[in-house]
């Protein structure tokens, strides 16, 4: 949609949205982004997979008894990104988010490696200078740089503490990362920690109050029993009732933003890592509107 931002196409669409930017309270977005994949490409495929999987699902939710209602989604489509240039693709998504936002809608954006998430934040700040962020994944992300380079998926948390300060970052579902990760995740008090993703996420809602949240998830927080179709699989994960269940929990918090990311089609079995990430997305968008 040109009117929304000169870096969209649309390309598809996530099953049960409408055709009005403007009626919309929800707005989806994909950033097909993998250039800084450090293991195995292949999340740029992940917005348009998810789109087209998200077809096999009900548009009822038994866990919050509501249905998606057009009028009230709409899907912009996928950014289009100048592949090979971090700086610009960044830049791109930071504007798109800020138009979104400033637009009163609620974002939702289908990734894509996890350094989206930054310029996305970036944005949000903007608006909600309070801004909290929960992160659910497996790895801390918090290298200063990797391979020479300081924006990449495994320093993307380091550049959100930076843009939102310390303290404003919960990490949950953590199990991977260097020894110097876990001294500074310790140092700082971002790694939240429990018996399981659950546990870890009834900690944080002590902490949110009425400040806004913004959730990113990358399905590597998933055991890759039940999510095999991501770049960087850690085994000992939560499991997808765990996940749900921790989602539910934060649905309670004032939520201004979700993210999914990691989505790595190629390598995914059956589609059971796309119709996951799928329903996640539902879930959420019904979490906001709909009854």
């Amino acid at each position: 949609m040109r009117e929304l931002s000169p870096f969209l196409e649309r390309q598809g669409h996530f099953f049960a949205s409408g055709d009005s930017y403007n009626t919309a309270k929800v707005v989806i977005t994909g950033i097909p982004m993998d250039f800084t994949a450090s293991w195995r490409a292949g999340a740029r495929a992940g917005p348009s997979r998810i789109r087209q999987v998200s077809d096999a699902l009900e548009d009822f939710s038994p866990a919050l008894k509501r249905s998606l209602i057009p009028e009230m989604l709409y899907d912009a489509g996928d950014l289009v990104l100048p592949i090979g240039n971090v700086g610009e693709s960044l830049s791109c998504i930071e504007r798109t988010t800020r138009i979104i936002v400033n637009g009163g809608k609620f974002p939702i954006f289908i990734g894509g490696e996890h350094l989206v998430t930054f310029p996305v934040i970036k944005a949000m700040r903007e608006v909600y200078p309070d801004l909290l962020v929960v992160q659910l994944d497996a790895h801390l992300d918090l290298r200063d740089n990797y391979l020479g380079e300081v924006f990449s998926h495994a320093t993307v948390m380091r550049r959100v503490i930076e843009t939102v300060g310390e303290g404003n970052l919960f990490q949950c579902g953590i199990r991977s990362g260097t020894a110097d990760e876990f001294q500074k995740a310790e140092r700082i008090g971002s790694l939240i920690e429990g018996k399981d993703i659950v546990e870890s996420v009834s900690h944080i809602l002590r902490e949110t109050g009425q400040r806004p949240v913004y959730v990113t998830l990358d399905i590597d927080v998933v055991d890759p029993a039940y999510a095999p179709g991501t770049g960087t699989p850690e085994p000992g994960g939560c499991t997808t009732r765990e996940l749900f269940s921790a989602l539910y929990l934060l649905f309670e918090t004032k939520l201004v933003g979700f993210d999914l990311v990691e989505v790595a089609p190629t390598f995914d079995h059956s589609d059971i890592t796309s119709l996951l990430a799928a329903k996640v997305i539902r879930e959420v968008v019904l979490s906001r509107v709909g009854k």
